[in-house]
Parts: C-alpha cells; sequence; structure tokens
C-alpha cells in the first residue's frame, strides 16, 4: 500500500504550483484545460502569458517529483485543501476496501477503468489502484523521493482519521494513520469539510 498522488484545490492555482516547481523541485507534467470548446492538454515549457494571450482555462495542473504525483485545480480557496488522495494497491487490499466501502453504502465511482474513486463522506475522497503497470513503474523505478508525511487541517481530525482507518484497516493514533510508509496527520482547528494542507514532508 503507498500513498502516491494528492489533488489540490485552491485559487491560487499558479503560485501554488509555482511552489512545487520552485521550491519543492517537482517537474510540470502537463496543464490541462479548454480553448474555447477544445480541451486541451499543454505540455512543459509553454509560459502562463502564452496561454493567457490563447485564452486557456485551466481545468487540472499536475506535478510529479519520484514518486509523488500532485495536481492543482481551481477552487475557491485561498489556501489548498485536499479534495483526495491516491492509493496504490495490490489485489486483495483493493477488493477488500471495495468490499468495505459498499458495505458502509458509500459512494464508489469507476472511471473508464483507470481510476476508482470512494467517497468517505467526510469531505474527502480515496482515489484507489489496484495493481497497473503505469504505477508500478512510476513507484519502482523513483523510489529516493517519496511522500512521507502529509499534514491536514480539519475541524474534525478524528473523525476523518477514523474512516480513513477503517476503509484501508489500518490502526490510528488520535488523528494519526500510518499508510504504508506515509504518516497521515488530520490536525485541529481546521475548516469543515474538505481538510486544508498544512505541511509535507519528503525524503
Amino acid at each position: 500500500m503507498r500513498l502516491f498522488h494528492y489533488h489540490l484545490v485552491t485559487s491560487r492555482v499558479r503560485e501554488v504550483e509555482a511552489r512545487y516547481i520552485g521550491k519543492l523541485g517537482f517537474g510540470l507534467v502537463a496543464r490541462h484545460g479548454r480553448i474555447g470548446e477544445d480541451y486541451q492538454s499543454v505540455e512543459p515549457g509553454v509560459p502562463w502569458e502564452e496561454l493567457d494571450q490563447l485564452g486557456f482555462r485551466l481545468r487540472l495542473s499536475e506535478l510529479e517529483r519520484g514518486s509523488v504525483n500532485v495536481v492543482v485545480q481551481p477552487g475557491q480557496w485561498e489556501l489548498p485543501r485536499v479534495d483526495h488522495v491516491g492509493l496504490a494497491l495490490d489485489e486483495e487490499e483493493f477488493d477488500d476496501l471495495v468490499d468495505r466501502a459498499t458495505r458502509k453504502e458509500l459512494r464508489i465511482q469507476a472511471h473508464g477503468g483507470r481510476r476508482t474513486f470512494v467517497a468517505t463522506n467526510v469531505g474527502y475522497r480515496l482515489e484507489i489502484h489496484p495493481p497497473r503497470e503505469w504505477l508500478e513503474e512510476m513507484l519502482g523505478s523513483s523510489a529516493e523521493f517519496a511522500l512521507t508525511e502529509l499534514h491536514l487541517l480539519s475541524e474534525d481530525p478524528g473523525a476523518k482519521a477514523a474512516v480513513l482507518a477503517e476503509l484501508l484497516h489500518l490502526d490510528r493514533d488520535g488523528g494519526d494513520v500510518q499508510v504504508g510508509s506515509t504518516l497521515v496527520r488530520f490536525l485541529p482547528d481546521g475548516p469543515p469539510g474538505r481538510p486544508q494542507l498544512q505541511a509535507e514532508l519528503f525524503t
């Protein structure tokens, strides 16, 4: 089990993107959006000024370093909030998680056989993956840079941690859940709904 991805929503997409690239050494995979009615994926190297001139409307900015993938999406919050976290699971872990979510009557959405989302009903979702060749290549060849801790502010950290631990069949310690090699720590004094990104630690 590996936590390899998280999806942020913020009104400051360009600043957040610049932080990951400039301060944390991530590479820009692509910017996805629309020009007019046409969906476009723009590769790195095209500056924002040129995209503005083209009338590009951003939907997602995807960044990656080592075994960590981060997506930034435009939204209403100045400080980034987490929409979902992405997990790489083995076949048994994947099937067991889907069974537990089904028993809890949580919403499960499959998108074209590539991604499966599970609602938690506490403000964030899980994006879960059984073994995939592309994912195994990413995780296997990029062990030198990984996410070791993800700190999230929440109005009710215990509830958010409890659902994560229950769905993944893991132990928790208050607001802390150890997900593979990554500690997910829910902290108090945050907003209701989607948890707010407070800190990340990488190896």
